[in-house]
């Protein structure tokens, strides 16, 4: 058996289609992943917005986020789907597994070198130097006596 791999797919409905209609399509491409083998972990209704551009005379569309696991053939199956319905207006497909996978062997390699790094207070070397005249308090400046003037004056 083939690996099983995680699909981003955002697809945008007419937004002429009636909601009854547009739900019906998304639970059918949702069958369609489920009866190929695959399996969907989030649908998620990303709400009427506007196209960046035009698509065949529309402005706005509703959006879709789906993301499946599966093996690649049921989402060819989807694309094709997608493709003859006259409902959908765009559809994009992104295999993501590999990109999270990169993400968290950052993210690992990250905190190793965070918890090799020594603790903050040492890692500049400030010691007695010139941190520790700039971390000292300035002299309060208090007005010159009386005493101070006349000696000033003479």
């Amino acid at each position: 058996m083939a690996e099983k791999r995680v699909y981003e797919i955002v697809f945008i409905i007419d937004r002429d289609t009636p909601e009854d209609e547009a739900m019906r399509l998304v639970e059918n491409f949702q069958h369609i992943i489920t009866e190929q083998g695959g399996s969907v972990t989030r649908s998620e209704s990303m709400g009427r917005r506007t196209l960046a551009y035009p698509i065949g005379r529309k402005n706005e569309g509703n959006y879709w986020l789906f993301e499946a696991e599966g093996t690649g053939s049921e989402i060819a199956e989807l694309e094709r789907r997608m493709r003859i319905t006259d409902a959908v207006i765009r559809y994009m497909t992104v295999r993501v597994d590999e990109d999270r996978q990169r993400a968290v062997k950052l993210q690992d390699k990250r905190a190793r070198r965070a918890s090799k790094k020594p603790a903050f207070a040492g890692a500049r070397g400030g010691g007695a130097g010139a941190g520790a005249a700039a971390s000292a308090p300035a002299p309060a400046l208090a007005p010159p006596s009386a005493e101070e003037e006349e000696a000033a004056g003479a």
